[in-house]
């Protein structure tokens, strides 16, 4: 796992605790950038691994 204020990049090996795993990243850099939490997108960026990130949109 690699991060900074607003993004979070994961590895996820166990495909029964994504939806958990990813809830929790984009709850994490909602709130550590002070955003709501449909400003923060999930792009999958390789096998099981995923990056959660704040849009800039």
């Amino acid at each position: 796992m690699s991060f900074d204020s607003h993004s979070v990049t994961l590895k996820i090996w166990d495909p029964s605790t994504l939806d958990h795993t990813l809830d929790a990243a984009i709850t994490h850099v909602s709130t550590k950038a002070s955003a709501p939490r449909d400003r923060v997108k999930v792009v999958r960026s390789g096998p099981d691994t995923f990056t959660v990130h704040l849009s800039e949109d």
